[in-house]
């Protein structure tokens, strides 16, 4: 339920208006009449969105997984879209959510980036910077966008340290070995944790991956709005290696016999 009066409308009597609202599309406009401003607008109903982001830790770095898949609300539309974006040498953003957002996201990360190189005083922006200057980015910005469709990634490895934390618009940030977004912080979260969590130190980068592509081959087969086509991303001593796309090995045998909610075989 909405429950602010000035949302409501008109009431069928106006000398019991006691609020003064107008409807939505004849409330008067004070805001200054500015020709850019009008043009200037914020999402608040996200078009192209994307789903889940998977991230974990591992025994020499970080590796991260999303789909290449940006819906148009019920719609798999767009299937080469790259949710991975490295930011410098150490650093990679995984983005779930509105895609035009994301961009944003990635043309102030590219900002920041050649703005450091400029300054030219020996510093250099890594994952804790980053993750810090996205919190405060994301925060300030809540008001504007749908809170429920951007959350953020973020991974990295610098002074021998692996970095891994979340970030949201409603101010949520914290950290741990496993760490996913959308659909599949309920699905294959679950997953990333029983197998990651006491073996952070362990896990080599090809155990990792094997669990990486297991929990996206749940998703492609629970998530309507995942695809079978991904990428991955490695942060370790290095550097950052974002793959090219990858394809899922899937089969639909098991479903076979599969009727309404559950199996039936008569």
């Amino acid at each position: 339920m909405d429950h602010f009066p000035t949302n409501w409308g008109r009431p069928r009597n106006d000398a019991v208006d006691v609020y003064g609202t107008h409807p939505i599309h004849s409330r008067p406009n004070n805001h200054p009449k500015d020709a850019f401003a009008d043009g200037v607008q914020r999402t608040q109903q996200p078009i192209v969105t994307g789903t889940s982001v998977l991230a974990i830790k591992y025994k020499d770095g970080i590796m991260m997984a999303a789909d290449n898949l940006a819906s148009y609300g019920s719609l798999a539309r767009f299937k080469d879209i790259q949710r991975l974006h490295p930011v410098g040498q150490y650093t990679v953003i995984g983005a779930g959510g509105d895609m035009s957002d994301f961009q944003y996201i990635q043309r102030i990360l590219e900002e920041l980036s050649v703005d450091e190189i400029a300054a030219q005083d020996g510093h250099e922006l890594g994952p804790v910077e980053i993750h810090e200057y996205m919190s405060q980015v994301m925060y300030a910005r809540r008001s504007k966008i749908n809170p429920l469709w951007n959350s953020l990634i973020i991974g990295g490895f610098k002074d021998g340290k692996r970095f891994l934390s979340y970030v949201d618009l409603l101010g949520t940030t914290y950290s741990a070995s496993t760490l996913a977004t959308g659909y599949g912080s309920y699905i294959a979260l679950p997953l990333l944790r029983k197998a990651v969590e006491g073996y952070e130190d362990a896990l080599t980068e090809e155990q990792a991956r094997k669990i990486i592509q297991e929990s996206m081959r749940v998703l492609f087969y629970r998530d309507a709005r995942s695809l079978n086509k991904y990428q991955i991303a490695t942060i370790t001593a290095a550097g950052v290696w974002v793959s090219d796309s990858l394809h899922l090995e899937t089969s639909w045998d098991f479903a076979e016999d599969i009727r309404g909610y559950g199996a039936q075989t008569q």
